[in-house]
């Protein structure tokens, strides 16, 4: 199983990516190496990534941190003192406070062992998180790549990525499992492409927006 990313780790395969890679290189050369965009592994973590589904992250990040406020410490146990009212005050949505409680319940009951899951090779973390209800092959390839730091994981549905990789490319923006393909040539640091292109991605609408700002002065 390979060793987990590292910063040192990070850098040296985004240089050996953007070597090998006219886009990444573009990527490099302008904006440097991506941060680890590292997560703490556990419950809060998987649970954040539940909420940031479908939404913005900065969405996501409001209404975690409003749970926070509630109930200090984000663990299963606190979590599910809460009404399913007081968490839809927080900003759970039905479907989301479905999941939180399976996932809740599920760590509190041991059908998943969380702190286990970094002895497991990719495949099988992914097996174990796809049986909770609300985890699809999105958040669990999230999980792999940001909580677990694995190095070849190209999350699978990231519309970003698929962005990113047609403003590069100038090719149509692909699909979910056409983009799987695509990375193919970046194995065994597919983890690194990703966040060169979540890195691309955001400094370029970074400075779209610093641009339109500018435009109306």
């Amino acid at each position: 199983m390979s060793k987990p990313l590292t910063n040192t780790t990070l850098r040296s395969a985004s240089i050996r990516l953007a070597a090998d890679d006219p886009y990444l290189r573009i990527v490099w050369e302008r904006h440097g190496t991506p941060p680890l965009w590292d997560r703490e592994p556990g419950f809060a973590t998987l649970l954040r990534m539940i909420l940031e589904q479908q939404v913005s992250l900065a969405s996501a990040k409001a209404c975690f941190e409003k749970l926070e406020r509630h109930v200090g410490e984000v663990k299963p146990e606190h979590l599910l003192t809460l009404t399913d009212s007081e968490l839809k005050t927080i900003g759970f949505s039905r479907q989301k406070t479905a999941y939180a409680r399976h996932l809740s319940e599920a760590v509190l009951e041991k059908r998943i062992d969380l702190d286990g899951l970094h002895a497991l090779p990719d495949r099988e973390v992914k097996a174990e998180l796809i049986k909770l209800k609300g985890i699809g092959e999105w958040t669990s390839d999230i999980y792999l790549l940001m909580a677990l730091l694995r190095p070849d994981v190209m999350p699978k549905g990231d519309i970003a990525l698929h962005a990113a990789w047609h403003q590069l490319s100038g090719e149509p923006r692909p699909g979910s499992d056409e983009f799987l393909v695509i990375a193919e040539r970046w194995k065994p640091f597919r983890s690194v492409a990703a966040r060169i292109l979540w890195h691309y991605y955001l400094c370029e609408r970074e400075k779209a927006t610093l641009e339109r700002r500018s435009a109306k002065k």
